[in-house]
């Protein structure tokens, strides 16, 4: 399987996301990006699967799925 994108790291400073994808960090507010993980525990924040070929970021506790395309496309720097 070829990888769409390479995500590196994923972390959360209080109500942002902190995105590392294909060697480019994002910093998105949560309240732009997904309302389900702005008002989710750290615990369920942290819980999280990435796609083996990098397409999306998925959440099982919440339920929740990010698709890395939708998120350079709304997100550009």
């Amino acid at each position: 399987m070829i990888a769409t994108h390479k995500i590196e790291t994923i972390r959360f400073n209080q109500d942002l996301i902190i995105l590392n994808i294909d060697g480019n960090e994002r910093i998105i507010p949560l309240d732009k990006l997904s309302s389900k993980l702005k008002s989710a525990t750290e615990i369920e924040r942290g819980m999280y699967k990435i796609s083996p070929s990098g397409y999306g970021i998925h959440w099982p506790l919440l339920d929740e799925d990010l698709s890395i395309n939708g998120i350079l496309r709304d997100f550009a720097k």
